[in-house]
């Protein structure tokens, strides 16, 4: 599989660090929409995994489809497959369940709302206790810069944190790397990037 560059994963190391983020005997599940985000994040994990003592921690992928045309994660399996990572493929009629009971909301809200729900339900199903997710620090900013602008709070995404219901928690080991170092590992790496044109 691709390796990504000492520097993505010496970042990556630094904040799964600093942030306590792996334990030994960790079950990981990443949420893998196949982006270029994501598509880093599987990369820099199964190197690191392979660089860590054996049993470390164990990974697995899960893509939620929303059932939408404008987006069709379908390549994934395939690839995720042949590189020996176990995959839960997701199917949820996100956009069907909007149209049904979307009330007062943006419809990327309920959608990522919904995407988090089915990811939460598969770490039960399968025992994955914690759950990671690709943002990175620009998108860290982003909300930053968001939360003050329209909500008058200081405040944007946790590095890690155990979610309310205290099993699972989210981690973000990209969260000291720039969008432009996962876009260039992706691509460079001819990554099978999905397109996505969400309505």
């Amino acid at each position: 599989f691709a390796k990504p560059s000492p520097k993505l994963l010496r970042m990556v190391n630094q904040a799964i660090q600093d942030f306590d983020m792996i334990q030994p005997g960790d079950r990981i599940l990443l949420g893998l929409s196949g982006g270029k985000d994501s598509l880093a994040m599987l990369h820099i994990l199964m190197c690191m995994m392979s660089r860590y003592p054996p049993g470390t921690f164990t990974l697995a992928c899960a893509t939620v489809d929303p059932g939408t045309e404008a987006f069709n994660p379908r390549p994934l399996i395939p690839y995720v497959e042949s590189l020996g990572i176990e995959y839960h493929y997701l199917e949820e009629e996100i956009m069907a369940m909007a149209d049904a009971h979307m009330t007062g909301d943006s419809i990327c809200a309920f959608c990522a709302r919904m995407k988090r729900g089915a990811l939460y339900t598969c770490c039960r199903k399968y025992g994955y206790n914690k759950l990671v997710l690709a943002q990175h620090l620009d998108d860290c900013v982003e909300s930053f810069l968001m939360s003050t602008m329209y909500n008058g709070t200081m405040r944007t995404m946790k590095a890690s944190y155990l979610i309310d219901e205290g099993d699972i928690t989210v981690i973000r080991p990209a969260i000291y790397l720039r969008e432009k170092a996962l876009r260039d590992f992706s691509y460079e790496a001819g990554l099978p990037v999905i397109n996505e044109n969400c309505p």
